[in-house]
């Protein structure tokens, strides 16, 4: 179990490890324009299977393009919408939770679609970006697809990279400026 999460999200590593990926962008005919080296639905597929099993969790952080596709996934299905997912009921009967913005999973890791510029409290795990010049920093993980050559990752792996250790805690930032506001008063 992940325990880092907060206990709400806990459930979706209870039984097996969790997974993310961003903008497969199934069937999504621009693909190709945008990278050429675009893989294909049916080997993107084969890719997410080969690692999420029936009791991982899979976290989508949106762009999924054909949701139909997700069928053959067996996990857990998670979903953080992104800018070319159209409606939420679109998907309802291909994700088991749907969420329609940025989601914080624990106190340092904020999942979204789109990078969240200019934090240095959280760890934004995301997609969007399909550059693969983009520049990242100690805040930040671009997991679209096509600038992670496709692969799914593991939640507890990032966490053991040491991410989330380069990332102030918002609770103690919040306290410590709290703390010397108060000593600033009674010292004048």
């Amino acid at each position: 179990m992940i325990t880092t999460l907060y206990p709400c999200f806990r459930r979706w590593s209870e039984k097996g490890s969790v997974y993310l990926i961003s903008d497969t962008h199934f069937e999504d005919l621009d693909c190709k324009l945008m990278d050429r080296h675009w893989i294909s639905p049916e080997e993107h597929i084969e890719i997410i299977k080969s690692k999420a099993h029936k009791c991982d969790t899979l976290i989508h952080l949106g762009d999924v393009g054909n949701p139909e596709w997700m069928k053959q996934i067996k996990a857990h299905k998670v979903l953080i919408m992104g800018n070319h997912d159209q409606t939420a009921t679109k998907f309802e009967p291909y994700f088991d939770e749907i969420f329609t913005g940025p989601l914080m999973i624990a106190e340092k890791i904020l999942l979204s679609h789109e990078p969240i510029e200019g934090i240095d409290w959280a760890y934004n795990i995301h997609g969007h970006d399909h550059s693969k010049w983009t520049k990242e920093d100690a805040y930040h993980l671009n997991l679209a697809a096509n600038v992670v050559d496709f692969q799914v990752f593991s939640l507890a792996d990032i966490i053991k990279t040491g991410a989330l250790n380069r990332v102030k805690s918002l609770h103690r930032d919040t306290i410590d400026t709290a703390t010397e506001k108060k000593a600033k008063r009674l010292g004048q």
